[in-house]
This record gives C-alpha cells, sequence and structure tokens, in this order.
C-alpha cells in the first residue's frame, strides 16, 4: 500500500532536477526554523536572567540588532503612564528625536490604537509615518499586551526596503509574548498606584 504522506513517495514522484530544487528548498527552510529557534532561545535566557526589567529590555535590543543584519535600530516604546502617548524606553541604534509619540501618529502610535502588527515594507508609500531619518526604508511594529492591554511595543527600523517577512513577525511576537510575562508585574502595580490615588 502508497503512503501519499510518506517523504519517499513524493521523492520518487520528482525527477532528479526537482528533487535538488526541492532538497535546496527544504534544507533552506529547515535553516530558517534552526535559527529561530536559536534566536527563541537566546531571548528565553535573557528573560531568565537575573538583570533587571530595564536591562532585560536593553539586552533584548542589542541582541536583536546584532543577531539580525537587517535590524538596524531596535527599540521598546510603552504607553506613558495614563497619557494617550508612547515613550521611548531601552533601544539601540542612532539616537531619535521621538522620545514621545501621540496615539494615532506614524506607526507606533497607529499600533497603539489598533492593537495590530504593523510590517512597512517602504516608509515612503505611508502617509502616517514620522521620519526617523533618511537611511530608514522598511519598518515593523509589534504590540506587547499585559491582560489583554496593548502596554507598548517593539519597533524595528531597517536601512532596506521590503526586508520583514513572516518569520520577522513570528520572532517579535515570540520576544513580545515571552516580554509580557516579567511585565504584567509591572503594569499590576502601576494600577494599584493609580487607585490609591
Amino acid at each position: 500500500m502508497l503512503n501519499i504522506f510518506s517523504l519517499k513517495y513524493w521523492l520518487k514522484k520528482l525527477n532528479n532536477t526537482n528533487y535538488y530544487l526541492f532538497l535546496i528548498y527544504f534544507c533552506s527552510q529547515f535553516l530558517e526554523l534552526m535559527n529561530l529557534a536559536i534566536l527563541q532561545q537566546e531571548v528565553d535566557a535573557i528573560i531568565a536572567s537575573k538583570l533587571t526589567k530595564e536591562e532585560k529590555l536593553q539586552a533584548i535590543c542589542d541582541f536583536l540588532e546584532s543577531e539580525i543584519s537587517y535590524y538596524d535600530w531596535v527599540g521598546f516604546y510603552f504607553k506613558n503612564g495614563d497619557k494617550e502617548e508612547l515613550k521611548l524606553a531601552q533601544f539601540t541604534g542612532e539616537p531619535t528625536e521621538h522620545t514621545i509619540i501621540p496615539f494615532g501618529k506614524g506607526i507606533c502610535g497607529q499600533v497603539a490604537v489598533s492593537n495590530k502588527n504593523f510590517v512597512v515594507q517602504d516608509v515612503t508609500a505611508q502617509d502616517n509615518y514620522i521620519s526617523c531619518g533618511w537611511k530608514v526604508k522598511s519598518e515593523i511594529v509589534i504590540p506587547i499586551f499585559v491582560n489583554g492591554e496593548n502596554i507598548g511595543q517593539i519597533d524595528i527600523d531597517s536601512h532596506t526596503a521590503n526586508t520583514f517577512t513572516a518569520k520577522d513577525e513570528d520572532l517579535l511576537e515570540y520576544v513580545c509574548e515571552k516580554l509580557s510575562t516579567i511585565l504584567w508585574f509591572c503594569w499590576i502595580l502601576f494600577y494599584f498606584y493609580l487607585t490609591l490615588m
């Protein structure tokens, strides 16, 4: 009986040229998955370390910027108290004048309102874009949720257009999910403080 789910079955169906193309594709996909797993393990190690929250955020920025060649600026923005704005926290890359971003303005401000990932492959095609410098060609912003509330985001700028893929979204969503485990306590303390006022 033939098993149509068997790799052997499908390899027999392919001629030699297709076999090699399939093998190259399969190996490249496998290597990408392995690389993603290694990056995730390093993020886990940073999160589990005895560093302070701020040091962990900085370590993640430094790690991502150094390990992914097209991540030219990596930073975190968080909701600024009870104001309708984001405040820059830890980052790696060139300094930015955008330390406060109103909700709805620019890519980061839009993510604060929409609560959705925002991938911009070409920043010149965006009407509501805050220029971070002439070198920036693309940007990806992923929200961070604590108890279902958008408390901040990770923002990546690249000097290369059309560079971000679903793998970047997967990695950055993983980072944000892991960060939410250490940020929830800070968020609870903040809300407790607000109730006492």
